[in-house]
């Protein structure tokens, strides 16, 4: 038997951390407040308003403030809808069954087309409304109920207001200094990913690095909200740190576009590597300024007689080294901003936030479909703890339908409650039973929750089944007012809420969600609708749109376990994203000759017959490959450098198109 978990040094009270124990520390006296406050004002469960404190821990300032709102907003639709639904139905089993079904997957549906603290608002919506109106079946009088609310809403507020206090008074580490310390390490991971990317090697870690970037500044994303919500400064300068996240997204298009073009010249010079070797190199010193690397840049720019390929790669480098210095001045500028600046960035949209629609009535079906099968059986056998048990059903059916993989959550839920059934039980026949009044039992409380939100941090790999714990460990011992000891009520209601997410877990199982193969395709049909539009002589997305669309599909599956289906979604971006940038530079490009402008239109009038919405036409796709390098040869003799110029863009888009081979075709 392994006992080196009992070893002085790794005790979770001796190992713990400053930035840990402030955590723990905070949080741990916001539930106890809470439960405190709940006391005093007479909640009849003031557990809830514990659990509340629970939910809004984040270990930042903006992450509780966000949170906090969703919560509140969330908690008083959900409050509203109860009563409306409950007061209109009670006397109606089944009109009552069919009206909480509803409105639990409305909210379903609603939480699957937002992220962040707008999902969950229309989450916590609809498990606030299971909640009141589940316990509100035996009521005989109609006013009783809008106490029953009052309660729930007052409870959940009072556990968020406990929290925002803990935060002011043991403050984390700020938003601010968190985002802008992840601004500069992804700056400088963008030049070593370009590194990797611009080296003659091909190995599987390209794939996975160039994944990892994307998530990485995805993620990001995140930070900026939360310190959007607790930094007045970042509040103001939002553009400045949407624009940069969008430059940091097209970095990694453009490094994306050079390797496909270094992976199409086989024979390139060794000269070339030396040279983006040393354009790499002086991007990582600080002063670094244009006039150094334009110099670089002169010696690989060959003469306009010279190659047509290497006067293309050469242009996109270019661009790489601006657009890096560019972003560069704009993390300077921002950190040098105060509360006064405002800074005015070129104008781009917010990263964009598809939704996958058919998933999302596909989660709304499956609630729906389990709250009125739970409710028949509740209404056949007048089971006493059927409240509890669909409470549980709908919160688990609700929270985790949006999940990356919800099966797996609510498998790790039922083991929760299943330790959590024993732990209360020890609790509440063992201990609390001795106890008469509420301080003791809160001095017992505080180290406990300590403790658990130390085992939190300390163990990453079971960090989920310990917040879980945490959360669901307040209903579990109910801590009412007055307290109750009935030993069979306490066994049915617990045994009813693990049969609760049992039924949830059955729920996933029957209707499964879509395999991750099946969500790839659909994602890599949207990408190929998205980019026919990119066609149209006036398009509905612009460039950036399109580009944050693409990356936000990528990262949908990024935490799959489907490798193939994440390796065939990443190249279908990075392939569409690609021949999108080079579809934008020819629109743009301007020449006096009418013969090339001709040849620019017809290459961009062929691109619409390689594809459609349902795949990739092959024979068209080997045709138009052909006749691009037909006009590329058709353009070397000529002796005007706009031809080279359009040579070049021409064999961009031809390294691009040639990924396209590997596709399924359309008719398969």
């Amino acid at each position: 038997m392994n006992l080196q978990w009992l070893a002085w040094n790794n005790l979770p009270w001796i190992k713990a951390t400053r930035p840990q124990w402030r955590y723990a520390l905070r949080n741990a006296i916001a539930m106890c407040l809470a439960l405190c406050i709940a006391y005093g004002l007479d909640l009849d469960q003031p557990y809830w308003a514990m659990t509340s404190a629970a939910v809004v821990s984040f270990p930042t300032v903006g992450g509780v403030i966000s949170k906090s709102l969703g919560r509140i907003v969330g908690s008083l639709l959900g409050a509203g809808a109860a009563l409306l639904i409950a007061g209109h139905t009670l006397n109606e089993p089944w009109l009552f069954t069919f009206a909480i079904a509803a409105w639990l997957a409305c909210c379903t549906w609603t939480a699957s087309h937002y992220q962040n603290n707008v999902a969950y608002a229309f989450s916590l919506a609809g498990y606030t409304a299971a909640i009141i109106v589940f316990s509100s079946v035996n009521l005989t009088d109609v006013s009783d109920l809008w106490t029953i609310a009052q309660a729930r809403v007052c409870e959940v507020i009072s556990g968020i207001l406990c929290g925002g206090v803990m935060m002011l008074l043991l403050p984390s580490t700020s938003d601010g200094d968190a985002l802008m310390n992840s601004l500069h390490q992804m700056h400088q991971r963008l030049l070593q990913h370009a590194e990797l990317l611009l080296s003659r090697a091909e190995t599987e870690t390209i794939r996975t690095a160039h994944e990892t970037v994307i998530s990485q500044i995805l993620t990001m994303n995140l930070l900026r909200i939360q310190a959007f919500w607790s930094h007045y400064r970042f509040r103001r300068q939002n553009d400045v740190l949407n624009y940069v996240l969008h430059q940091q997204l097209r970095l990694t298009s453009v490094l994306s576009s050079l390797r496909r073009m270094l992976l199409n010249w086989p024979d390139a010079p060794e000269s070339l590597f030396t040279g983006i070797d040393a354009l790499l190199e002086e991007l990582k010193r600080p002063e670094a300024d244009k006039y150094r690397l334009a110099l670089i840049l002169r010696r690989l720019t060959p003469a306009a007689s010279g190659d047509y390929r290497q006067r293309a790669f050469v242009q996109r480098l270019r661009y790489y080294c601006w657009m890096y210095l560019n972003v560069s001045r704009w993390i300077r500028l921002l950190e040098r901003a105060d509360a006064d600046s405002q800074l005015q960035p070129p104008k781009v949209p917010a990263l964009a936030r598809e939704t996958d629609s058919a998933e999302a009535l596909w989660s709304a079906l499956r609630t729906f479909s389990v709250i009125v099968l739970g409710c028949a059986f509740w209404l056949n056998t007048q089971w006493s703890s059927g409240a509890s048990a669909l409470t549980l059903t709908a919160i688990a059916c609700v929270l985790y339908s949006s999940s990356p993989s919800p099966s797996g959550s609510v498998t790790l839920l039922l083991k929760t409650l299943l330790w959590l059934s024993l732990f209360s039980f020890v609790m509440k026949f063992g201990v609390m039973v001795q106890i008469s009044t509420l301080w003791p039992f809160v001095a017992l409380l505080f180290p406990l929750l300590l403790t658990l939100q130390l085992f939190k941090l300390q163990q990453k790999q079971r960090a989920a089944m310990w917040g879980q714990f945490i959360v669901f460990m307040g209903s579990f011992i109910a801590v009412t007012n007055p307290p109750e000891w009935d030993l069979q009520d306490f066994l049915n209601g617990n045994i009813a809420k693990v049969c609760g997410v049992i039924l949830a877990w059955l729920a996933f199982q029957v209707l499964r969600p879509s395999s991750d193969a099946r969500r790839s395709r659909r994602h890599i049909q949207a990408l190929r609708r998205a980019f026919l539009d990119q066609l149209r002589r006036h398009p509905q997305q612009s460039e950036s749109h399109f580009e944050s669309q693409i990356y936000h599909h990528i990262s949908q599956l990024s935490n799959s376990r489907d490798e193939q289906a994440r390796i065939w979604l990443l190249r279908w971006g990075v392939v569409l994203l690609n021949c999108s940038h080079i579809v934008w530079h020819l629109r743009q490009w301007h020449c006096t000759s009418d013969s090339l402008r001709g040849i620019r239109d017809g290459s961009l009038h062929d691109l619409q017959q390689i594809m459609s919405s349902r795949g990739v036409r092959h024979s068209a796709l080997d045709e138009i490959l052909n006749r691009l390098q037909s006009m590329i040869d058709a353009l070397l003799p000529l002796p005007e450098s706009e031809a080279s110029e359009l040579a070049g863009m021409l064999w961009r888009l031809r390294c691009s198109l040639g990924q396209l081979k590997q596709a399924v075709p359309q008719n398969q």
